[in-house]
């Protein structure tokens, strides 16, 4: 089916402050450090449904539920094979490949399913939660979805997720 319609839609609250760091290939690690992060998304479909793609009110809210789970937290890459996360009573210690430990509180912190905290896979998180929720509370499921994560201005990473049709 040919994608005809699609929806933009970025908010000035679709945003979110948080901090990461990277683990690179060699085990290395860039510094502990923050971004304001801006988000935007596209869905497309085939065709409308009440002459809509999808509600920008029903949209909307899903956006900035997902922006504000991720607002002033640690993002941790849970799916990484070389951390080491270790949980006590009121605390989270991490090892890192390169042997740093940390030990953060734990509602200081967010443990994401993804292998690192790079500006792509935080796109591709996000756009998934983002169709979950869409498909949990509306029954939809966009053709075509795309997530844009913005880490400073003039610096994103874009993830576009299409769904395979039978």
């Amino acid at each position: 089916m040919d994608i005809n319609y699609s929806i933009k839609v970025y908010k000035q609250y679709f945003n979110f402050a948080s901090s990461h760091f990277l683990i690179f290939d060699d085990g290395s690690r860039e510094p502990l450090h923050g971004h304001n992060y801006r988000v935007m998304i596209k869905g497309e479909a085939g065709t409308l449904k009440g002459d809509m793609v999808f509600d920008f009110l029903d949209i909307k809210p899903i956006v900035r539920e997902v922006c504000d789970s991720l607002d002033h937290k640690l993002l941790l890459p849970g799916e990484h094979p070389k951390i080491e996360i270790h949980k006590d009573e009121s605390n989270l210690n991490l090892k890192t490949p390169c042997g740093s430990n940390f030990s953060f509180p734990k509602d200081d912190v967010l443990i994401l399913p993804i292998t690192n905290t790079s500006a792509e896979r935080l796109a591709i998180y996000i756009n998934s939660e983002i169709r979950r929720m869409t498909n949990e509370r509306f029954n939809f499921i966009f053709e075509s979805f795309e997530v844009e994560v913005e880490e400073t201005p003039g610096q994103s990473a874009i993830y576009l997720h299409k769904e395979t049709i039978i």
